[in-house]
This record gives structure tokens, C-alpha cells and sequence, in this order.
């Protein structure tokens, strides 16, 4: 008799606790519990992150030993759960830091009030506009401007630590986790 592994994991679905446990006797080397849904619809909150990682990977032990900290800042604590995020959300990959290679981080820009008011409702929704009420952002902007042996240059300076293995999961993770972003890059009032 042959098993079709999605037949199998149907089953485990549809099965009770003792259903389940049979099946895992019965199958001990299939993966049952693992869900195999894309990353994005699988870690929706930093709770998600911690679970997809697991209690003993270090960066969850990490972020576990200051969580009741009191004198820990906000921005040390957004760190930690940025990396437990990122972490989860490239799922096992790696920089390598090699010349080709491409990697990804999440861009968050601060809009004055005028620009806001001239968005429609849809460039709120996609930007996901988030109130910065609760940050110090009167001189938070930026401004930046070179040129070196051609009309203009752009460089993007950004450590490696928070980088994602694609663009689509670079946007994903800084609107999903605005706040947390947010926490790490502006300063609470």
C-alpha cells in the first residue's frame, strides 16, 4: 500500500488526540505538526515568531532573559525582537555577505501632516499609516545629498543583522511589525 504524504497529513488534521498519536507511532520520521503554510500567513505577530523559532533557539533565550528587565530600553528590546522575527521570517537563510549577493530591509519613511492629507484612503491603508504620537519625531527627518564622479550617488547603509532573503518579505515584515519597527528607530516621549 502506498501513502500519499498530503493524504497523511489530511488525516492527522481530521484526527483526534489518540488518532494523532497513531499516526505519529505509525509515521515517526513525517513531519505532521509542521505547517506548511507560506511564512507570511504563518507568523502574523511576534508570538508567532517566537513559536516558529522554538523556546531554546537563542535568539528567543536572548530576548526571554531581558523581557522583565525593567531598566531595559525600548529600542534594546525592539532589537531582540526584530531578530527573533527576521529570524523566523527568512526561515533557516543566512547572509552569506558576498559580493552579489542581494539583501533586503524593511524602509519606513516620516510624512508631514500636508503630505498625509493629500493621500487618498488606499495610499494610507497600503503605507499602513501608524499615529507617532507616543514618539519624538519633531526633528526626526533627514535629509541627504552627494555626488562623486557622476550627477548623483546612492548608497544604503544598513548592518546585516535585520536583512531579509527577499524584497517581498522585506515589506512584509516592516508593515507587519510597524510598531515594533518603530519602537527600534524613534524615540518613545
Amino acid at each position: 500500500m502506498e501513502i500519499n504524504v498530503s493524504n497523511l497529513k489530511a488525516a492527522y488534521a481530521a484526527a483526534d488526540e489518540s488518532g494523532k498519536s497513531l499516526l505519529r507511532n505509525l509515521f515517526p520520521d513525517a513531519d505532521l505538526n509542521k505547517d506548511n503554510r507560506p511564512v507570511t500567513e504563518r507568523i502574523k505577530t511576534f508570538e508567532d515568531a517566537c513559536q516558529e523559532l522554538g523556546e531554546e533557539h537563542p535568539f528567543v533565550v536572548a530576548y526571554r532573559a531581558i523581557e522583565d528587565i525593567d531598566e531595559c530600553s525600548g529600542d534594546i528590546e525592539a532589537y531582540l525582537k526584530l531578530r527573533i522575527i527576521v529570524a523566523a521570517l527568512n526561515e533557516g537563510w543566512t547572509p552569506e555577505l558576498k559580493e552579489d549577493e542581494i539583501l533586503y530591509y524593511p524602509w519606513h519613511w516620516l510624512y508631514t501632516q500636508s503630505e498625509i492629507d493629500d493621500m487618498d484612503e488606499d495610499e494610507r491603508k497600503e503605507r499602513r499609516m501608524m499615529q507617532t504620537g507616543d514618539y519624538a519625531t519633531e526633528f526626526a527627518g533627514f535629509a541627504f545629498a552627494a555626488s562623486h564622479d557622476a550627477p548623483s550617488s546612492s548608497n544604503a547603509h544598513f548592518g546585516s543583522r535585520l536583512c531579509l532573503k527577499s524584497s517581498e518579505l522585506a515589506s512584509y515584515c516592516g508593515k507587519q511589525f510597524i510598531g515594533i519597527w518603530a519602537d527600534f528607530r524613534l524615540i518613545r516621549r
